[in-house]
């Protein structure tokens, strides 16, 4: 991937911020820069072939497999070991394969709220009553 330098005045509070989250983390500010520019622009409309498989069969199902489907979860192993490696990063840093597997349980985790999102989409267009979903986080 070709890179680009860029020179940026930042606010002094922004740069307070975001140096204290890049020194919790041992990474250099740049680093958080480029994640919170990364979060803010997304790099495309399209989601991934992964993605995209996982959400296409949901509009293929019964209402209540939607229900169940929206109602879901992320494992609570896997929930507990996101949560376990994000305060790690936050208080001293992750080693390289810590943080291979705080991105893939953050990819897992977003698979799975997508999931959710869409089968309530879809109940919803179907004149479903989801409110209660909203309720749960």
């Amino acid at each position: 991937m070709t890179t680009h330098a860029v020179t940026l005045d930042v606010p002094t509070p922004l740069y307070n911020c975001l140096k204290q989250r890049a020194d919790k983390a041992n990474r250099p500010v740049e680093a958080e820069f480029l994640d919170l520019l990364t979060a803010a622009i997304p790099a495309s409309d399209e989601l991934p072939s992964d993605l995209v498989a996982a959400i296409s069969p949901l509009a293929l199902l019964d209402d209540e497999s939607l229900w169940r489907a929206a109602r879901s979860s992320l494992a609570s192993e896997a929930a507990a070991g996101l949560q376990d490696l994000h305060d790690k990063q936050q208080r001293e840093g992750l080693t390289e394969g810590e943080a291979q597997t705080l991105t893939a349980l953050v990819r897992e985790y977003e698979r799975a709220m997508l999931i959710r999102a869409q089968a309530a989409a879809l109940l919803k267009q179907r004149g479903h009553d989801v409110s209660e979903l909203l309720a749960r986080r």
